[in-house]
């Protein structure tokens, strides 16, 4: 059976890059750096086109997108004269002449050169953007490629040591890997292309891995490779060169971990800074009102969009060094029945076995219809445990129910809906209109979230140790299975209780191959997936797997490090961000209630002396509005109590939904103070 290696892109021609090809002839050399690098990052990338056709392509895209932009470019230009808001007028070079003849002469110039130059920066910033982001595209994938396979790379070597152990040789050993898609993902990718050359095209193993080496975008896996195939020329021992680079790589696995957490704290450094700049900002704007010199447009646009800005562009900052575990947790294996196959889809309207019988007969429609009754009532029964496995799924209920109470607010005068009625009660709107959706959505979806974390993190807790026992009870004599069972009867615990189920199922005539994988994809985790990987192609090449299970227990815990010192250092990123929230939530506090409102009184005595009829709502200092300034704090503190909590769970987890809990506290801290001093 032959490996399907996958490719982006379409290695065929098409009449863009046809047309567009003598351009590329004129404009490039095939022996240029800009080709060659790009030759070599589509082959990284895993793209089918040559480099030809796909800068012919880029030049078409880009040229057609710059075509488009340079006539709007142009008509925005001819309209700004054409409806006033622009005239010749206003823009001069402040050219010295000396006739008034030469001084109509240039004025009859500047509309269309005007014209012109807005159409060439339009039509520029088209074609940028058409032939640069299709020329950026095979470097995206073949980065996104390369920190894939960097992560994993480690386990990887780990499952193949482990395969060796097993007694598997060097071409098992590499079809076992190029197999092992679900798993390790892009490595698998790359050993498919090693196997498909082998099968395919007759190449020598050896070659094979050489000529992979030099197309993989991973450095330390063009290494590997390199060295794999020293030890494969000169007839060496696979098993301890694989037992050396495991352990290397393990040591490599929590430098890079030490890399990217140092890295954070310089970043979290970096946000504390950054994240008081509005804040200093607003000051000097207040501080310019008051002297009547302030626009209050800056004053919006610092707290409606400089805040969010800076928030958004610092999640972005960090998701480019934060890293996630690849992969979806699920094992798909190869030549499993149909039960297992069927059981292992996990979308939500899949019904299981029944799916893969269904229009056969007429008995299977009926089984089908009774599997989605029972299916259905049983979320309705138990809703917690449904959402708890679905914790996105209660935006189906909050998001709608959020709706509705907003729209019932308004509907009973209770929601304010002019600016003015907003500018009088600055919480109460911004409650009705903001917090409680935020609190309907959000509440919810953190408790949920925090439960399925839970569940399935009692599962990776007692892995390690149980991996240990399970090697000491094989290394007894103990089949795996029973080694299973004892170490259940020893243990306690959730991970204990699935192991009793597993030993139920095959004693009931299920594999434990299939039990393993089904267990695995109950919780779908791509580190338990991983030794769960492990262990099952171990199993099958015999029962005893001491070695194995005790390479899985290694590798299990040299996750745990790598995780307990993330927490560590993570805790510490987490509170430098919600110290620096909390400090500016009490600045604005202090400047509303100690500044804006003492002012705002002394404005108020001013005028009672002088016989006006100013009051406190009034604008003062030459038109600062207190009132207005309450509502514009709030909603900055608001505002970035979001951007706080989510930027907080992200570095936490590497995954936005772990900041909802964040910002729940960090709105209501917001709404308590300023219900004080609002």
């Amino acid at each position: 059976m032959s490996l399907q290696s996958p490719t982006r892109g379409d290695a065929e021609t098409d009449g863009l890059a046809d047309v567009f090809y003598p351009l590329y002839r004129l404009l490039f050399d095939d022996s240029s750096d800009f080709v060659d690098d790009l030759e070599g990052k589509l082959t990284e990338a895993r793209m089918a086109d040559t480099v030809e056709i796909y800068i012919s392509r880029a030049l078409g895209t880009g040229t057609i997108l710059g075509g488009v932009l340079w006539i709007v470019g142009s008509l925005l230009g001819y309209g700004l004269f054409r409806f006033g808001v622009l005239t010749p007028d206003m823009l001069s070079l402040g050219i010295p002449v000396s006739s008034s003849q030469m001084a109509a002469f240039l004025r009859s110039l500047v509309v269309p050169v005007t014209v012109g130059l807005a159409g060439i920066v339009f039509g520029s910033i088209g074609f940028t953007i058409g032939f640069g982001g299709l020329v950026g595209l095979p470097y995206m994938w073949a980065g996104e490629r390369k920190r894939n396979i960097n992560i994993l790379l480690p386990d990887a070597i780990s499952f193949m040591y482990a395969l060796s152990v097993g007694g598997l040789n060097q071409l098992e050993i590499l079809r076992a890997m190029a197999e092992a898609e679900d798993t390790y993902d892009e490595i698998a990718r790359e050993f498919q292309s090693i196997v498909n050359e082998t099968e395919n095209f007759g190449t020598d193993y050896r070659n094979a891995i050489r000529k992979q080496s030099l197309e993989t975008p991973s450095e330390p896996l063009a290494q590997f490779l390199t060295d794999m195939m020293s030890i494969v020329n000169s007839g060496g021992d696979m098993e301890s060169f694989l037992k050396d680079k495991k352990d290397a790589h393990m040591r490599t696995a929590k430098q890079q971990q030490e890399m990217t957490l140092e890295t954070l704290e310089l970043f979290g450094e970096m946000y504390m800074t950054l994240s008081l700049f509005p804040l200093l900002l607003v000051i000097i704007l207040v501080i310019m009102g008051m002297l009547g010199n302030a626009d209050e447009r800056l004053l919006y646009g610092t707290i409606y969009l400089l805040i969010p800005l800076i928030g958004v562009a610092f999640l972005v900052l960090v998701s480019t060094v934060k890293q996630d575990d690849p992969g979806d947790g699920y094992l798909r294996p190869k030549g499993s029945s149909d039960r297992l196959r069927e059981s292992t889809n996990k979308g939500l309207t899949h019904l299981g076995l029944v799916e893969g019988f269904v229009g056969r007969f007429r008995v299977f429609d009926r089984i089908k219809s009774g599997e989605r009754e029972h299916r259905i009532k049983g979320i309705l029964k138990a809703p917690h445990l449904f959402f708890r496995d679905h914790p996105l799924f209660t935006l189906a209920l909050t998001v709608p129910a959020a709706l509705l109470v907003v729209g019932v607010a308004v509907g009973a005068g209770w929601a304010p809906l002019s600016v003015q009625a907003w500018i009088d009660r600055p919480v109460w709107s911004s409650f009705i209109w903001a917090y409680v959706p935020i609190y309907l959505v959000c509440i919810p979806l953190a408790v949920f979230y925090e439960w399925n974390v839970y569940t399935r993190n009692a599962i990776t807790g007692k892995l390690s140790t149980n991996l240990r026992k399970l090697s000491s009870a094989n290394d007894t004599g103990q089949t795996l299975l029973d080694s299973i069972i004892t170490v259940a009867d020893t243990s306690s615990g959730k991970l204990a209780d699935e192991f009793e189920v597993m030993y139920a199922k095959v004693n009931y005539g299920i594999s434990l191959r299939e039990a393993f994988v089904e267990f695995n994809n109950k919780y779908h985790l791509p580190r338990l997936a991983r030794t769960i990987k492990l262990i099952t192609e171990a199993q099958e090449a015999s029962s005893e797997i001491t070695d194995v299970l005790r390479t899985a227990a290694q590798a299990s815990e040299n996750t745990d490090d790598i995780e307990r010192e993330r927490i560590s250092r993570t805790r510490m990123q987490v509170a430098i961000i919600l110290m620096t929230y909390l400090t500016l939530l009490g600045v604005m506090a202090i400047l509303q209630t100690q500044f804006i409102d003492v002012m705002a009184g002394l404005t108020d005595q001013a005028s009672g002396s002088g016989g006006g009829a100013a009051s406190g709502g009034q604008e003062f200092g030459g038109g600062v509005n207190p009132d207005l300034l309450s509502l514009l704090f709030f909603h900055a503190v608001s505002i970035q109590a979001v951007l706080a909590g989510l930027i907080a769970g992200y570095i936490r987890t590497a995954k936005i939904t772990s900041g909802v809990k964040f910002v729940v506290i960090l709105q209501t801290i917001a709404l308590a103070v300023w219900v004080v001093v609002g």
